[in-house]
């Protein structure tokens, strides 16, 4: 799921890349700002459609679950956990089928989110409470 980014540092100043992101999918782009690092905006994503992720400012834990049925998942399913900083442009890539609980870890920490459909092209948002997972 993580595409590692790079840094490259000179007399010129510094360049951060990440040159095996393939942007050819995407259709949208937006950014997300939480109010605060003690505030986590998820459980929430997509059946069909697809995210990246990078950290444009500050930091940011994504926790990932894989949802096995989106009408009545598992409330034990397994999370996995990324850390995205501005630091490098590392992407994480969210398949469909996923869902996501995203949290700052830094005050005025910015996330670039790349999608690959418009708004309003499919219906297939879904939402969970914070606390339905173990």
């Amino acid at each position: 799921m993580l595409l590692p980014g790079n840094k490259h540092k000179d007399h010129r100043g510094i360049i951060t890349y990440n040159n095996d992101f393939d942007a050819s999918q995407i259709k949208r782009i937006y950014t997300i700002e939480n109010h605060s690092p003690d505030f986590i905006r998820g459980w929430q994503g997509h059946q069909i459609e697809q995210r990246w992720f990078a950290a444009m400012s500050g930091s940011f834990e994504i926790r990932v679950i894989k949802v096995d049925d989106f009408d009545n998942p598992s409330k034990d399913l397994s999370q996995n956990k990324y850390i995205l900083t501005a630091e490098r442009l590392d992407f994480l890539h969210i398949p469909g089928g996923c869902i996501t609980a995203i949290r700052a870890l830094e005050e005025s920490s910015k996330l670039l989110v790349l999608a690959d459909y418009g708004v309003g092209e499919v219906q297939d948002e879904y939402r969970y409470p914070l606390d339905y997972f173990q």
